[in-house]
Formats: C-alpha cells, structure tokens, sequence
C-alpha cells in the first residue's frame, strides 16, 4: 500500500485551530504601520548608524534637541539618553503616537515633546541642536528655515538624499553648485559626516544617503538674509546663464526691483518721477532696449534651465513661461512704463556693468565675495530684494 501523505506542520506553531488565528494576527501586526514612503517615510533600523549620527552631535546634558521626524523612535531613543529634552516633530499621527508610546512609563517620557503637525508650518521652540533623518522632500526648505533660525542652533547633524548633500558642500563651477551652496556655506561651516546605504533603512529608499555637519556661523555675517537670499534666488533662476539674462530676461525681476525701489523711495522721502517715459508716449518702443531684453530672454530660454524648482521664485515661475511665449511670438519686448521703470533698469544696468562688471560672468562661476559685491552695490543704488 502507498503511504499516506503526512500534513505539512504550519510554520505559526503546528496544526490545529490556532495556527490560522496566529497567521491572521502576524500578517496584521505586520500591516499597522504601512510606510508611507510619500511622506518619506524610510526608518533607520541600523542602531550603529543612530548611534554614530547621535555621537557626532557632541550633545551635552543640558541641551535641548529638535529631531524631524522621528519615526518610531530609533534615533529618539539614542538622544534621551544624552539630552536634556528632545523636541519631536511629526506629521503622521501614527508615528507620533508609537514614539510617545516607546518612552511612556519610563524617566524619558517627561522629556519628550512631540510636536504634531508639518515642521514647514510649525512654529518651532528654541533649540540648541537639531538632528534629524530628513524626509527627502523637504530637505531644501527645511535647511533654510534652520539656516534663518534666531537664535542659531548649536548644529545640525541631517541625513540627507545623496546628491543633495553634495549640493551643500560644492564649490563654484560644480556641476551642484545651486543657490543653497552658497546659502549653506555663507552662514555656516557644513562637511560630510558619513554615507548610509539604502538597505539601513526600512523600507528601502530608492537612493543613497549621507548625513552631513551644519555648525552655523557665530556670530553672524552681519547681512540681511532676506536680501542675501534675494538677490540669489534671482541670480540662480538660471546659473547657467549670464547675470545679465537672469536680470533683464524676463520682466517679472524687473518688476519686483521697481516694486521695491518704490517702497524704499516711500520709506526714504525720495521723490521719483511718475511721469511716462518718451517711448510709452511713441508707438515705436526703444528698439535697442527691445534688442537687449529680447536677447536676455533668448539667453535664458525656459529649455536650457538647469535649475531646481525649490530654487525657482515664485514669481517666476507663475509669469516667465507665459511671458516668454508671448514675447517669442510677437518678436519682441515689452513696452517701458514710467521713468521710475527706466531709472531702476539704468541702476541695475549700471551695478553689473560699471560698478562690479559681473554681468557676462554666468551664477554657477561667481563665488561667495562676488555676491557680496553685488549685493552691496545694489543697495548703494537703492535697489533691495526683500
């Protein structure tokens, strides 16, 4: 006779009516927290790297920590253990209640604070430190709101995407080198700390990561960061091209200087002159004007942008495609207004022409001491960006 086939025992435990139920309870303790890889969601399940990314803060006992995103808790965990207070700030509620449940019943529990809701739209309190496995997406505004930050943290220890930590760190005429190199680099000493693979994460992301050192300057660079990040942001709107086509190739910049020279002219006692210039009271418009913004225009065609959208101003990006077609379609530039519009165009013709001479040079090549000049020069004419 053949043997009888033997039942195969389940791996929950053996057979009998339990091991279905076991099975079920597995599989759905499994599927309670579902990353949300949207969000960003990637924990750093590897406790050597928390512990190395903890190590490198240098964190005292009397210093209070921000930590973005803390996920389930790993590195939280590792930074109550040297800190004095931790503030955690989470978006997804699921994760702010398992954190706070890690440390409930224990002596961290009373030195947590968890901040619930987008550190983007979060009045934060004061820190000394902050560190944080970033989500990706926010990486650029987040490293900006910490670098305008008063008072300035101690510093930052941030995991960042691959590529965007390199950003922080290249030089003129890297292929990186963005406006948030210079912004990272004028207010703070930044170097590389460490690279994390993707398989130290859970789930997986699909890129490498690094985590990198923010030490902001103390004191400070005795500038304004509004009108330092300014004048960048209209500078790299296209750091391939010439300074010259970032300012006249489109008007939407030229608006935003007139707009502020109106308003510093107003806050001055500065009288200006509203009346319309010789060419808005002519039908035939200044053709070597025309020429020179068409030409700015041209230089700075929307296809040959090489710039990142958290780059981009929002003024740009809501009026230049539109304006470009339309100009590109005429053949043409647009008609000078006032001679408030004339003096302002003269100004900053004069700034990067005359006074600095930077207006052939391209964004991607002008380093930390030519921004400054620029933005000295531009506020001796009374032109500000903020």
């Amino acid at each position: 006779m053949p043997k009888a086939v033997k039942a195969k025992k389940n791996s929950a435990g053996g057979g009998g009516p339990y091991a279905a139920n076991a099975a079920a309870k597995t599989k759905a303790a499994n599927s309670i927290f579902k990353m949300n890889t949207d969000l960003g969601q990637h924990i750093l399940k590897n406790p050597g790297v928390a512990q190395a990314i903890v190590d490198k803060a240098d964190l005292k006992q009397s210093d209070t920590v921000l930590e973005v995103g803390p996920g389930t808790g790993n590195l939280t965990v590792k930074i109550l253990e040297k800190a004095k207070k931790v503030v955690a700030c989470e978006m997804d509620p699921r994760m702010a209640a398992e954190v706070t449940k890690r440390v409930q019943g224990t002596p961290m529990q009373k030195r947590l604070d968890v901040l619930l809701g987008d550190v983007m739209k979060t009045t934060l309190p004061y820190f000394d430190v902050c560190i944080s496995n970033t989500p990706y997406q926010i990486s650029s505004p987040l490293t900006f709101k910490l670098l305008a930050t008063q008072p300035a943290p101690r510093v930052c220890i941030l995991m960042f995407q691959r590529e965007f930590a390199l950003r922080l760190l290249a030089k003129p005429g890297d292929k990186l080198y963005s406006r948030i190199s210079v912004n990272c680099q004028m207010w703070s000493k930044v170097d590389h700390i460490m690279k994390v693979g993707k398989n130290n994460f859970k789930p997986p992301p699909q890129v490498e990561s690094s985590v990198v050192r923010i030490v902001p300057k103390n004191p400070r660079p005795q500038i304004s960061y509004e009108e330092w990040d300014g004048l960048l942001r209209v500078c790299f709107v296209r750091k391939n091209k010439t300074l010259r086509a970032s300012f006249f190739g489109t008007s939407s910049v030229m608006d935003m200087l007139e707009a502020n020279y109106r308003t510093f002219c107003a806050q001055n006692d500065i009288a200006i002159d509203e009346g319309p210039t010789a060419a808005a009271e002519d039908t035939n418009m200044d053709v070597e004007q025309d020429e020179e913004e068409w030409k700015g225009i041209q230089d700075g065609d929307a296809n040959d942008m090489d710039v990142d959208d958290d780059d981009m101003p929002a003024f740009f990006k809501e009026q230049a495609a539109e304006k470009f077609r339309l100009l590109k379609a005429k053949g043409r530039g647009r008609k000078r207004g006032t001679q408030v519009a004339e003096l302002v165009r003269e100004k900053v013709r004069k700034v990067l022409e005359d006074v600095t001479t930077l207006a052939d040079k391209r964004a991607r090549l002008c380093d930390e001491g030519d921004f400054l000049k620029l933005l000295y020069a531009f506020n001796q004419e009374g032109i500000h960006f903020s």
